[in-house]
């Protein structure tokens, strides 16, 4: 089993998440994932996240049903989740399964902060 890295910083709290793997479609790496995303947002009293695909270049079916399950309890927190940096590949995914209405999107992880009201830079 792999493992998908990723990174977490903290931003006047907004917390950015940044994925670094180019793929993400092994099935016991997102199920992992998945843990872990959830555990970060359960900790957090209220979720404030910042997704970064940059690096992504391709996902799993699987991968967008744990975007849903962590938005979900996000929301179930009173927080909010924002994607950002994401290829217009990646992106025509999201439209053609109509997540693009559940999500919002930014060009870069600046453009995702500032949703938040932090400004980098």
């Amino acid at each position: 089993m792999g493992c998908l890295r990723w990174t977490s910083e903290d931003y006047a709290g907004i917390t950015l998440i940044t994925f670094q793997d180019s793929t993400m479609l092994d099935t016991l790496a997102i199920e992992q994932l998945g843990r872990e995303l959830g555990d970060l947002a359960a900790g957090l009293k209220t979720p404030k996240l910042v997704l970064d695909f940059r690096h992504v270049k391709g996902l799993s079916s699987q991968m967008l049903g744990i975007l849903l399950t962590l938005h979900k309890k996000v929301e179930s927190l009173k927080g909010r989740m924002v994607l950002c940096g994401l290829r217009p590949d990646l992106m025509k995914v999201f439209v053609l399964t109509g997540l693009d209405k559940l999500f919002r999107f930014y060009p870069d992880d600046a453009a995702g902060l500032a949703a938040f009201g932090v400004r980098v830079g």
